[in-house]
C-alpha cells in the first residue's frame, strides 16, 4: 500500500523531488528524537543532582540547538538538490 503511493508520488514527482521530502521528513524525525534524548537525559541528571540544576540546564539548551541547527541544514540541502 505505502509502496504503491510512494511509486505514484515518485511517477508524478520525479524521483529527485520524492527523494528530497523524505530527506526531509527524516531530518525532522531524527532532530526530534535527538531532542527527546536529551530532554530525558537532562532531567535524569537534575534529578540525580539538583544541585546542577543552572549548568545541565545550559548545556541542555546549547546541545539542542546544535541539533536543531543541523536538521535545519539537513532539511535545506534536501530541498536545494531538487
Amino acid at each position: 500500500m505505502l509502496l504503491t503511493a510512494l511509486l505514484a508520488a515518485a511517477a508524478e514527482l520525479g524521483l529527485g523531488t520524492l527523494g528530497a521530502t523524505i530527506g526531509a521528513g527524516m531530518a525532522a524525525i531524527g532532530a526530534g528524537i535527538g531532542i527527546g534524548k536529551i530532554g530525558s537525559s537532562a532531567m535524569e541528571a537534575i534529578a540525580r543532582q539538583p544541585e546542577a540544576t543552572n549548568n545541565i540546564r545550559m548545556n541542555m539548551i546549547i546541545i539542542a540547538a546544535l541539533v536543531e541547527g543541523a536538521a535545519l541544514f539537513a532539511i535545506v540541502v534536501c530541498f536545494l538538490t531538487i
